[in-house]
């Protein structure tokens, strides 16, 4: 936690001794709202992501170099034809910009969908929203899941489709209580994909907020110096 405070405290001095990007990172949050998911861990998900944003590190970290601003969008995917965004893009330039966002989140209800788990056909809406931030000089993909893909394109092709492009595609994998973590290594193998992409395992629902929050620090990590300059 020091590190990640010392990241943000630094950002910054970085951002305004470049000064190249209007915007220095999308990030968009992929939620999974598959038929898995019931009304209580449906309400964990969403509160966890505002809980995660409203963490005293995490908004520290967002808010550290106002002058390049993280661009935030959230939206819902479980089948083929059910993406929905519940929270569009945003530039969050200051803290009350980042409380907009917190609190529509906290006030999403939900939507009727499929029970299906179209993971491909939601990395692939994931990298097209991403493409309408064309000014961010970083592009993250986060998707959360806790299931294996049953429908729609394989991730497997979808992740070969966007490798070599602008986009890091992450995973915050809702493990099954005192598992092995098998769905994480689907998920790292199957859909995690550019520099440094990784996947993280929460151990269930009650511990998404604490794994978003630690995703979050990871991802908003300030880019180097060398990376800025180039």
């Amino acid at each position: 936690m020091i590190r990640a405070g010392a990241v943000a405290a630094v950002g910054a001095t970085l951002w305004a001794s470049v000064g190249l990007a209007d915007c220095r990172q999308a990030l968009a949050l992929g939620l999974d709202v598959s038929g898995s998911v019931d009304a209580r861990e449906y309400h964990l998900q969403l509160d966890g992501v505002a809980g995660a944003l409203d963490d005293p590190l995490v908004r520290a970290a967002i808010l550290s170099a106002p002058e390049a601003p993280v661009s935030l969008l959230v939206y819902e995917w479980s089948g083929p034809t059910d993406q929905r965004v519940i929270a569009p893009w945003r530039s969050i330039t200051d803290g009350a910009a980042l409380q907009e966002v917190i609190d529509r989140l906290r006030q999403v209800e939900r939507a009727a969908a499929s029970p299906g788990t179209a993971l491909g056909v939601a990395m692939a809406a994931g990298a097209a929203y991403l493409a309408q931030q064309p000014n961010c000089l970083k592009h993250t993909l986060d998707i959360s899941g806790d299931g294996i893909s049953n429908l729609g394109p394989r991730p497997r092709d979808v992740k070969q489709q966007l490798a070599g492009k602008d986009v890091t595609v992450n995973a915050l994998v809702i493990e099954s209580a005192g598992n092995d973590a098998p769905l994480t290594a689907y998920f790292a193998a199957e859909v995690v994909t550019g520099p440094a992409g990784f996947a993280l395992p929460a151990a269930g629902f009650d511990a998404y907020q604490s794994a978003m929050t630690t995703k979050l620090l990871r991802e908003l990590a300030v880019l180097s110096l060398a990376q800025l300059a180039e």
